[in-house]
């Protein structure tokens, strides 16, 4: 969590985006084959006007439907406007690699669609479809394995494999247990002795962080074509394979039970892991120098076995014992957080409230806060629009109530008035209708600000959300939205209302518009509940953009919405798996023009924007 000058807590997280495409349209050429196609990773983002390019994922040969190995992380904020990129070439040996297609995702309808997958249709042809996941624990494994004796089976009397290996993990799919490939080494041309490069792998994606969670190591002869052929495989584990080190480790299985060869482990380091209890290297060291005989624990952020290199000589415990091998002990699992729920269903279901009070002005005269202007939007418009864009994609079915409060309808003041003639509209287009026809429905503007019946009652519509939601095994969450030019009328009474609500499945935004002084709007932030459900913003301070206004004001509805399930002993249900026919997909209406620099080094940059893609500016 961080702290913006505004004082706002920016609650971020890390997410991880898998990615694959399907029915690509192959631009290799007449009697070329098939296109070998890669992927480069772009975000967008309303925080920086530059794109920022993450990487490229391996080449797959000649396959137009690539399930690609490697993953990128990124840290996600809730209302952050983020956009990600992907752009799809086929890699060219000799030339100018070809463009394949671009699709561009919003991060946040990633995160609200089932399964957290989503999937473009490209104007070129093919869908690219993006998963995002929680990366589950930490550090890295840096890993060196060579082959022995491996058994040939390449074609033909003089010919010899080009092994590679890959490793796998078991993930729960749509179809039950699958083995999921996280990492393809390179290929060793004419060897069955390969003798593979160093490489580091990060845990989260290896093994969510579970030394001991089963692993698939393969082996395939590498072909151009991409029909590889399998030699042999053996199940292990992250422990075992640092259990291992320069030993012959594991003996590969052909198909049919037969040994095809052998492993051996060069290399298994396992570093940065975070724990609670890390206990520091003097510490270690010193708990060795006293009792020589007793196995070394593994203390995260240290290697766990360096390599098959012998250790040089260290005086200070020349006396010492060799020291067994400890398997690690994962630290318990942390605290579920916002992107858990996500991915288990939770579904956020929006309320807005509109003042309507005389302090507006004059809805009919240019310049005053309801005016509604036919080439521009006004500052409700604004807010309803930039707000109820980003929540509603939590939404399943799009229908949000709309209340009014603060006019007058036959003489009587009402501080609670539905808006529009139904009860809940649709979508976003929906509440802007809705805020339109209030005007035509007789009222007059009046006074005071009251908003206490609106909070009663969003309390009340979220409690009987998420009664209704457990009772089909799901979660619900609400959030209220107001939209006010003025400071509440009582404020005891207002605190009161706040304190009702604190233990309803509920957040609350306030979005101060106009120029008046909301000094006492931004106490009730400060202090309106013990559980902090309320979050005050003025909409002047992010009239330049609606990135940084929905930034401001969804902030803290990740660490409410945790808090609440938390305190009530509500776990995240398990996450939602869907079918590939189940799969979300929008048309990419536009290419995406790109301009990348590979640079020798592997850093890639890019330049320009174009057509789907999030441009940071005004409203």
């Amino acid at each position: 969590m961080q702290t913006g000058p505004d004082h706002t807590r920016h609650s971020t997280e890390k997410l991880c985006l898998s990615l694959k495409a399907k029915d690509l349209n192959n631009v290799a050429g007449a009697f070329k084959g098939t296109s070998d196609p890669y992927a480069t990773v772009t975000i967008f983002s309303f925080r920086s006007h530059n794109p920022v390019v993450l990487g490229r994922t391996e080449a797959v040969k000649n396959n137009l439907s690539p399930d690609w190995v490697k993953t990128f992380e990124i840290d996600y904020e809730l209302g952050s406007n983020m956009n990600v990129v992907i752009n799809v070439f086929d890699e060219v040996t000799k030339g100018k690699n070809r463009s394949m297609g671009s699709a561009s995702f919003d991060v946040s309808k990633i995160l609200a669609a089932p399964g957290n997958t989503k999937a473009v249709k490209m104007k070129k042809g093919g869908n690219v479809i993006v998963r995002a996941d929680k990366p589950k624990g930490s550090g890295n494994l840096r890993l060196q394995l060579k082959g022995s004796k491996l058994k040939n089976v390449e074609s033909g009397m003089f010919g010899k494999s080009d092994p590679f290996f890959q490793l796998m993990r078991r993930d729960v799919g749509a179809n039950g247990f699958e083995w999921q490939t996280v990492y393809r080494s390179k290929h060793v041309k004419d060897n069955l002795n390969p003798n593979w490069e160093a490489d580091t792998i990060p845990l989260s994606s290896l093994c969510g962080g579970d030394l001991d969670a089963p692993l698939l190591l393969t082996v395939a002869d590498y072909a151009g074509d991409g029909n590889h052929t399998h030699m042999g495989q053996v199940e292990t584990t992250v422990n075992s394979i640092a259990n291992s080190v320069g030993n012959t480790g594991f003996y590969l299985m052909s198909d049919k039970g037969k040994n095809v060869g052998d492993l051996i482990v060069c290399t298994a380091e396992v570093t940065g892991i975070v724990s609670q209890n890390q206990p520091s290297l003097e510490s270690k060291m010193a708990n060795m120098a006293v009792a020589p005989s007793a196995p070394q624990m593994y203390t995260p952020g240290v290697p766990m076995v360096a390599s098959s290199t012998p250790m040089p000589h260290i005086p200070m415990v020349a006396s010492v014992a060799p020291v067994a091998y400890t398997p690690f002990q994962a630290p318990p699992p942390p605290q579920a957080s916002f992107s858990d729920y996500m991915s288990g269903g939770c579904e956020m279901q929006l309320c807005v409230a509109i003042d309507f009070t005389g302090s507006n002005g004059d809805p009919r005269k240019p310049g005053t806060l309801h005016y509604l202007n036919p080439n521009a939007k006004n500052d409700y418009e604004k807010a309803i629009s930039a707000i109820g864009g980003v929540l509603a994609d939590f939404d399943t079915d799009k229908k949000f109530p709309v209340w009014g409060f603060g006019a007058k309808y036959s003489g009587n003041v009402y501080h609670l008035f539905q808006c529009g003639p139904t009860k809940e509209v649709n979508g976003v287009a929906g509440i802007l209708e809705a805020y339109h026809q209030t005007f035509k429905s007789g009222l007059i503007m009046s006074s005071p600000t009251v908003v206490t019946q609106v909070i009663e009652t969003a309390a009340s519509f979220a409690r009987k959300g998420q009664q209704e939601a457990q009772r089909e095994g799901k979660i619900k969450y609400s959030i209220l939205l107001i939209l006010t030019d003025g400071a509440v009328s009582d404020i005891n009474a207002t605190m009161a209302s706040l304190r009702a609500a604190s233990d309803a499945p509920l957040s609350i935004v306030v979005v101060g518009i106009g120029n008046a002084d909301f000094t006492a709007m931004q106490n009730l932030d400060d202090r309106g509940s013990p559980t902090d459900v309320l979050q005050f913003v003025e909409f002047n301070s992010h009239k330049h953009s609606p990135g940084s206004l929905t930034q401001a004001t969804l902030s803290e509805i990740p660490d409410q919405l945790v808090a609440y399930f938390q305190r009530n002993r509500i776990q995240p249900p398990p996450p939602v798996q869907v079918r590939e026919e189940e799969i979300i997909i929008e048309a990419q209406e536009e290419e995406i023009d790109l301009n990348f620099d590979f640079q020798p080094d592997g850093g890639i940059s890019a330049t320009g924007s174009g057509g789907g893609v999030f441009v940071p500016g005004a409203y």
